[in-house]
Order: C-alpha cells, then structure tokens, then sequence
C-alpha cells in the first residue's frame, strides 16, 4: 500500500457512497486506478465488507449490552465462541486478556428480551461459567480507525 492507497481510504471511510470519480478527482487519478486499486484492497482484506450500517433502535432494539464472559477453561474458547455465532442478537464477540476470556456485544429489544437472550441461550452454553452484563445508556461516538497518509 503506498500514499495514494491511504488517501483513497480517507476519503472512501468517511462516505462509503462517494462515486468512484469524485474519488479520482481529488486523489488525481483515473476513475479506473480507483477502481483496481479499491478491487486490490478487497483482495488483500484491508477493505472488509460492504453494504449499509442499520440504527438498531429503528428497528426496535433499543438495549445495547456489553457481556464479559467467564468460561471454565480457556480451552472453551473456539467451541463457545461457535455457538454464540449463532445467536443473531450478538453482534461482535471478542476473545480477550484482563478479567473475561471473551466479551460480547449484544443489542435486544428490551430488557425483558436480554434476560431471555442471557439466561436462554448464553448461559446455557457449555464451557460458560458465568457472565457480567453491562448495558450501554448511550453510544457517544462511533468511528474508522484513521488513515495515516
């Protein structure tokens, strides 16, 4: 990756739906090098997906919660980690060092839908101990990581 990699994805973070030749226009390059250079990035997975970012309290999951998840042995983690994949209301998982062998974030329609979602399926999961729930009041912010150019 070289500068003009970096400053097409400056711009391409910060509106996903800039047209190609807006892009060439600013990095001042041919709307076709955009084009290989963005297809290249995709290629070596330094752009990962694609698609729109849907608000989940319009469409009726308003509780945000964070779970840090205790499991019995660490050698719990890939198994665990499989069988939360498929509980559709997490929405990350995170195995991590500190106190919780993994941390999950979790959007559910109300509280009454968390503690079916926790006591119904998380915990029930084998290899899981135990589990801290932490409800997020408001997301502040949300962001790319930047790009250095």
């Amino acid at each position: 990756m070289d500068q003009t990699d970096l400053h097409i994805l400056d711009i391409i973070t910060n509106n996903a739906r800039i047209p190609f030749k807006d892009v060439a226009n600013e990095v001042g390059i041919s709307r076709a090098a955009v084009h290989q250079r963005v297809n290249r990035m995709i290629d070596m997975k330094v752009i990962t997906g694609s698609g729109y970012h849907i608000d989940p309290r319009k469409v009726d999951f308003k509780t945000c919660t964070y779970v840090g998840i205790f499991l019995e042995k660490g050698g719990y983690y890939e198994d665990v980690a499989r069988q939360l994949q498929d509980i559709q209301e997490i929405v990350e998982c995170h195995y991590t060092t500190g106190q919780y062998a993994i941390f999950v974030k979790v959007y559910a329609r109300d509280n009454e839908h968390l503690k079916e979602i926790l006591s119904e399926k998380v915990q029930k999961i084998s290899g899981i101990s135990s589990t801290e729930t932490f409800i997020s009041l408001e997301e502040t912010f949300k962001r790319q990581v930047p790009i250095q150019e």
